[in-house]
């Protein structure tokens, strides 16, 4: 069977991609995985009319509502190959199996790098987190630390006052400058330069975080901003263009979404300079509509 779309990658862009298509009744297969960037969160926050839901019964449901349509189809499985053909796309599935399609969305997600400091991978999505928006409310009230990766850290220890009190540890190397660093005092930001080494506790809390010269901090969470990398190595074997963003590199689009590659378009954190759960689901729909519309004029 020849496919209008097939969406690889079965999260909150790539579901929200599919329910755009098959609501024009097109024929359309995500194919997931089952690795989301998400997963390592218990519950998804600042998402409309889902707030506090967790990831994994968000994206249950949408299956669930998906599979109403007749011209939907779910495969869980990864995507080994995509090759471009003059009808379209072929794909390779893990499982042996091939797909064909005329269009392709990409929605497979990036994958979070942070500091190598003991203790912060197993934090990571509850009491470790990047986003203030997301998860700062669950760690309100009490000490919080940024532990600088870049320099825009400094501008994240900016915020997180309105959370709670707050250390920027700059690990000795991203020192704020004159005026950032009067804003953060101006803020009540605590500055301590002396390298965070490792974080205290029984996982996942957080009891403290000890420095390099032995002291140890009390702090109830920890905000890193996480360098990213492609969770998928798809859009480069298909020679889509990227561009920077804050973290790392995002797929180049246009205001519908489609790659500097015809028929490819991207969805989600791997096309957002800025990420979240409601902006992936928002580029899911353009990608979605874009693709309705190019199926049009083909």
């Amino acid at each position: 069977m020849h496919l209008d779309v097939i969406i690889i990658g079965g999260s909150f862009a790539g579901l929200s991609a599919a329910m755009q298509l098959v609501r024009g009744q097109r024929t359309v297969t995500v194919v997931d995985a089952g690795q989301p960037r998400n997963r390592f969160a218990a519950q998804s926050h600042g998402f409309f009319g889902l707030d506090g839901v967790s990831p994994r019964r968000i994206r249950q449901q949408s299956y669930d509502q998906l599979r109403f349509y007749p011209t939907a189809t779910i495969v869980e499985a990864g995507v080994n190959q995509v090759d471009k053909t003059d009808r379209g796309f072929v794909v390779y599935l893990d499982n042996g199996n091939t797909l064909q399609s005329r269009k392709i969305i990409l929605a497979t997600g990036l994958r979070d790098e942070i500091p190598d400091i003991p203790g912060l991978r197993e934090r990571w999505g509850k009491t470790v987190v990047h986003c203030p928006y997301c998860h700062g409310y669950e760690l309100r009230n009490q000490p919080l630390g940024v532990i600088a990766t870049s320099e825009l850290s400094v501008h994240q220890a900016g915020m997180i006052p309105d959370w709670g009190p707050t250390h920027y540890f700059t690990q000795g190397q991203f020192e704020p400058d004159q005026e950032h660093l009067a804003f953060l005092l101006k803020r009540g930001v605590t500055i301590e330069p002396t390298p965070v080494i490792e974080v205290l506790g029984d996982a996942p809390e957080i009891d403290a975080v000890r420095l390099s010269d032995g002291r140890e901090i009390t702090l109830g969470g920890l905000f890193v901003g996480p360098k990213t990398h492609m969770a998928s190595p798809l859009a480069e074997q298909l020679g889509c263009e990227f561009e920077d963003a804050p973290l790392g590199k995002v797929l180049k689009t246009d205001a519908f979404k489609q790659t500097s590659v015809e028929g490819v378009f991207a969805a989600g954190d791997i096309a957002n300079p800025m990420q979240n759960a409601t902006l992936a689901s928002a580029s899911g729909v353009l990608a979605g509509v874009g693709a309705h519309q190019a199926l049009m004029h083909d």
